[in-house]
């Protein structure tokens, strides 16, 4: 909660520059295409700066197949509750896809420490993926995947690059390699700074007015990541190699994070109600201050038993 909390200053202080005059809520593109483009890349590449042994490898495995099949039990149960609350695609999207990158990211590397992060590429690289095919698909309502879209997605390419200097054991030169690191301590602020500023120009009134969006956020908050905490009970997924109780815990945080904010951007590229999906982002933001430090509560006191 206190990490939380300090994320959420910085949230504020995006706000007040928008609000008070001294940026324009369009402004945050500009910082955004920093972060997307040269923070999340160095912070990835700086997670995979450690030293290739078998239990990095099998936690790095355990990560990877613990995300696809929290994004199976997703599809499931959107499947079988979209029919009963008539959810929409922008629903389903913002329900099934988290802002893993942007918020976890930093949680980790806040709580327990940079050589942790590696483990959040796993869940990344399954729902980057997914975004391209399955969730492009549905806010597009066309058929096909954008495989161009994977393929030179920024972090994907970041993934592959430190996954090649993991495996072989390479590491950046000293200069090099403190830079990254450097660049890499920017993505909580910078990315908790265009969150404020964005959330400065959405009127917060039509968001609390809104029904459905309670429901939506209930769903992505709590409800879905509770079934992924059943599922690794029931397994006892956090026995198959050591550490698994930390890595599956960075799969779960990544589960309960506010809906993707990739979901509104292609939402706006594809025309179906941007506006909406938005909404929902802004909303499930300014929720998780409280939902998560409970669930990650319900992690400890569940799997400890």
């Amino acid at each position: 909660m206190g990490q939380i909390g300090q994320l959420f200053l910085m949230i504020l202080m995006g706000y007040i520059l928008v609000k008070s005059g001294l940026l324009k809520s369009q402004d945050s593109k500009t910082i955004s295409v920093i972060v997307l483009y040269l923070v999340i890349p160095c912070t990835i590449i700086n997670s995979f700066q450690v030293d290739y042994t078998t239990e990095t490898r099998n936690g790095l495995i355990l990560a990877v197949v613990a995300a696809i099949f929290i994004h199976i039990i997703f599809f499931a149960l959107t499947k079988i509750l979209g029919t009963i609350f008539k959810f929409n695609s922008i629903e389903k999207a913002s329900i099934i896809y988290s802002n893993a990158g942007n918020l976890i990211i930093p949680i980790v590397a806040g709580i327990l420490g940079d050589e942790w992060v590696l483990y959040c590429c796993g869940f990344m690289s399954v729902q980057l993926v997914f975004l391209w095919t399955h969730c492009k698909m549905m806010i597009s309502e066309e058929k096909g995947a954008d495989l161009r879209k994977i393929i030179v997605n920024v972090n994907t390419i970041a993934i592959l690059i430190g996954f090649v200097l993991f495996i072989t054991g390479i590491k950046l030169p000293g200069i090099a390699k403190d830079t990254v690191a450097a660049v890499s301590k920017l993505i909580a602020p910078l990315s908790m700074i265009v969150s404020g500023m964005l959330m400065a120009g959405v009127r917060l009134r039509t968001i609390f007015t809104n029904k459905r969006i309670y429901l939506v956020a209930l769903m992505r908050m709590i409800i879905y990541p509770a079934v992924v905490l059943v599922f690794f009970k029931l397994t006892n997924a956090t026995s198959f190699v050591d550490n698994g109780y930390t890595i599956l815990l960075i799969s779960f945080l990544a589960t309960m994070t506010p809906s993707a904010s990739t979901v509104t951007q292609m939402a706006q590229v594809y025309d179906n109600d941007a506006d909406y999906a938005n909404a929902i982002n802004v909303f499930t933001v300014l929720i998780c201050i409280a939902t998560m430090p409970l669930m990650v509560m319900a992690y400890e006191m569940l799997l400890k038993l």
